[in-house]
């Protein structure tokens, strides 16, 4: 199984993003403390220079923004270089939700029993349908064929030879 948590402007799958934003908070990733930072490869040579002066003013405040905001894209990108390094600044998708609190109730896991990923309550037996149109009819995880099975391996095809 996998997670796709690919932003892409041209195709929205919030129920998609959102399941892997728990993932991500419940196995507390990190993409900082893992070694992500935004270099001008990584990230900021990939943006605006708007962008490059939003993500210092968030991690160093206004006066190191306006201390780089008359510079050319190519020199502001090495001085926005240097100014986050080190700072754990990280872009919104980078970035890892936070965990609801103890006292938050808690996340309701679905049961993909009844086959749309969706549960109807009793009361409200429409409340599966208006769900689903909410999110265009979406899947968290997508469109998905059923599996069908492999065909069987032979006895013993994944062994080795003495000679291997």
């Amino acid at each position: 199984m996998s997670v796709n948590a690919v932003h892409d402007p041209y195709q929205r799958r919030a129920r998609a993003i959102a399941h892997a934003d728990v993932l991500a908070g419940t196995v507390r990733l990190d993409m900082a403390k893992a070694g992500w930072t935004a270099t001008g490869d990584s990230f900021l040579g990939r943006v605006t220079k708007a962008r490059i002066l939003e993500a210092v003013r968030e991690a160093k405040g206004e006066d190191a923004a306006d201390r780089i905001a008359s510079l050319k894209k190519a020199e502001m990108v090495t001085a926005a270089e240097d100014l986050l390094s080190g700072t754990g600044w990280l872009p919104d998708p980078l970035r890892t939700p936070l965990l609801p609190d103890e006292d938050a109730p808690e996340i309701e896991l679905v049961d993909e029993a009844d086959g749309d990923g969706n549960e109807a309550s009793e009361e409200d037996p429409d409340a599966s349908e208006a769900q689903t149109a909410e999110d265009g009819g979406e899947t968290a995880i997508g469109d998905s064929d059923p599996m069908e099975e492999d065909d069987p391996v032979a006895g013993d095809a994944f062994a080795k030879t003495a000679a291997e």
